[in-house]
């Protein structure tokens, strides 16, 4: 570089070590701590040099519902290959049998009041202006429902009556209607 004019740099190569250790140190490090360790350095400095010398840059963890145990990992992994070499053998075929479902079983609610917009009528200029209409309370209810399909869609949709517990005799009996479905 040649020489100019104005204020001398402070970052220095000492200096963008210094910053590179300190981030492997904690990488999650925010400017603004970092700029608490280096009180001598603007923070606008420290970003640049961050971001532009040392190619850092900020990332996201992604969230997911659970973390794997490895005996998990790699039960999925052999579940897998499986899937995989049955598809390699049978093709398509293979994935038009694949029958899944929600295992969990599924809250569905559902509102049966009917709102003022849904309500409306059209009416002549000459009729009444009101029309009357008792007020309804909103009714919110909760159904579990299982729900199996395959690649052509649905098969079956078993909506539980209230108070079943899912245990495995009611499971056997929805077993069976899907097999009666399929």
């Amino acid at each position: 570089d040649e020489s100019r004019s104005g204020r001398p740099s402070v970052v220095s190569a000492d200096l963008i070590k210094e910053i590179d250790e300190k981030i492997r140190l904690l990488r999650n490090f925010t400017i603004f701590q970092l700029s608490e360790h280096l009180p001598n350095i603007y923070r606008t400095v420290l970003y640049e040099t961050v971001t532009g010398k040392l190619g850092y840059r900020k990332f996201c963890a992604r969230w997911v519902p659970k973390m794997l145990k490895e005996i998990h990992k790699t039960s999925r992994m052999g579940d897998a290959l499986e899937f995989l070499s049955r598809y390699h053998t049978d093709g398509e075929d293979f994935l038009n049998r694949i029958v899944t479902g929600d295992a969990r079983d599924t809250w569905v609610t559902h509102v049966n009041a009917e709102t003022k917009q849904q309500s409306m009528a059209w009416g002549h200029t000459g009729s009444p202006t009101r029309l009357r209409k008792a007020r309804q309370t909103l009714s919110v209810r909760k159904l579990m429902v299982t729900v199996f399909w395959d690649a052509q869609g649905i098969l079956l949709i078993e909506f539980m009556t209230r108070g079943t517990t899912i245990n495995s005799e009611v499971y056997c009996r929805t077993l069976q209607k899907l097999k009666r479905a399929i």
